[in-house]
């Protein structure tokens, strides 16, 4: 995946004479990965089955963009526990022909569905443009109160508890409900309530002993909107900075805009926001358990980090529209109103739909000196270390709203490697699981 180079994986593959490969893609930049491993792959010369899974996969996305990328066997695995079957069938002298056959007629359907669907629905880049969204910019928010760069390396983690969204924990462990409803479900709800006090005795010791660290920053500069692009003006002395986002340009039913994040800024002046936040000291605690083979408090441990830093990313933004931009001073919210994100402005983060392209998070992170400010790091592949760790742009204008850019055509893929200053092929590797 995206921890671990194709070569390595590959070279060890040829030196161990594998049967099989196997890539799980938890974060999304893995999609992308995926579709190289599977190209080097290719170019090596390997006909070896390769197994695809994770929770950021899907059948879909592997019959559309991993599948052709490799002429040897590609199979989704829904679930891990399936792993041992299909690796079963692969291996047999009886079933794996008729197993690779019929998955491959299953993805040349998916890919047909698709192209039907999609024929004829993406507007020309140009013609997107023209239904660009247009913000009333008299209700842009005033100047940050406080603007420049902020760190926090230490935050209060009896503080980020109080703003957990335990929904999205249960989800980690295959429980299907809605927290807190989900702890008196007929089918799930006897095993969500013990995980839910496990996950509570694990956070009093998580606290009271101080095993994790939340370190963060935040930073607001002036900008201005061109074109698709947001020009950043750090400070009077640094050289302006270049964010280019994507364009929707799925053809829209009735009065719909094709929406970009660069709608929600003012090309005459404006402000724009970034921050980064992680959760560190996790590593000794995670070794402890694996020497005692303790898979179950391993696993928790990693979930609930994840949801710290998730809270902290939320009350950050909470403290920057109240206190630090305070284009929100009176904002009164419940913790269930702000999972809700029922509140002004957004977070959009690199990778994520409205900003799909990873590559921008070494931009936001310059901005912001986040490694300096926050000890976070990002691999060649822009995954953030440690794993527990959220980054994203500040957008304050009150028409301000999440969208899904989804598929891109190839006039804006050429635009855009115009405007990174990059070639076709590296600008495609960026953008490519939302290429049309």
């Amino acid at each position: 995946g995206v921890l671990l180079p194709w070569s390595k994986i590959i070279e060890t593959a040829k030196a161990e004479q594998v049967d099989i490969i196997g890539l799980s893609g938890l974060i999304t930049p893995s999609l992308d990965e995926m579709v190289t491993v599977a190209e080097e792959m290719q170019r090596a010369g390997l006909t070896i089955p390769l197994l695809i899974g994770g929770a950021t996969t899907s059948k879909l996305h592997t019959a559309l963009k991993i599948d052709p990328a490799y002429d040897g066997p590609v199979i989704y695995v829904l679930d891990a526990s399936r792993a041992v079957g299909v690796a079963s069938q692969l291996l047999s002298d009886t079933q794996a022909e008729g197993f690779i056959a019929t998955t491959a007629a299953e993805y040349q359907h998916l890919r047909d569905v698709r192209a039907g669907k999609e024929a004829n629905a993406l507007l020309s880049l140009e013609d997107a443009r023209a239904n660009m969204f247009v913000a009333d910019m008299s209700e842009k928010p005033a100047p940050p109160a406080q603007p420049g760069l902020h760190t926090f390396p230490d935050w209060d983690l009896a503080d980020l508890r109080h703003a957990i969204d335990w929904t999205p924990f249960f989800r980690a462990w295959e429980l299907a409900g809605t927290f807190p409803a989900i702890l008196k479900d007929e089918v799930v709800g006897e095993s969500a309530s013990a995980l839910y006090e496990d996950a509570q005795a694990m956070l009093d010791r998580i606290i009271a002993e101080k095993w994790l660290t939340a370190k963060g920053v935040a930073g607001f500069w002036p900008c201005a909107r061109h074109g698709d692009d947001v020009i950043v003006h750090p400070t009077a002395d640094e050289a302006s900075v270049r964010l280019p986002f994507l364009r929707q340009q799925v053809k829209k039913s009735r009065d719909r805009a094709n929406y970009c994040l660069a709608d929600f800024i003012d090309p005459a002046g404006d402000w724009i926001g970034g921050f980064a936040v992680g959760i560190h000291g996790i590593e000794p605690h995670l070794e402890r358990f694996k020497a005692a083979h303790d898979d179950y408090n391993d696993i928790l441990l990693k979930a609930l980090a994840d949801r710290f830093a998730e809270a902290f990313a939320e009350r950050l933004h909470q403290h920057v529209r109240t206190t630090l931009w305070a284009y929100a001073p009176g904002e009164q919210l419940t913790n269930e109103a702000l999972i809700k994100e029922q509140y002004r402005g957004i977070r959009p983060a690199p990778g994520y739909p409205a900003c799909p392209d990873h590559s921008l998070k070494p931009i936001l992170f310059d901005l912001l000196d986040a490694t300096k400010a926050t000890g976070i790091t990002l691999t060649e592949s822009y995954a953030m270390l440690p794993t527990a760790a959220v980054s994203g742009f500040y957008f304050a204008h009150p028409q301000s709203e999440y969208f899904g850019v989804a598929r891109i055509g190839r006039d804006q893929l050429e635009d855009y490697a115009t405007r990174r200053e990059v070639s076709v092929d590296a600008a495609e590797r960026w953008v490519r699981p939302n290429l049309d």
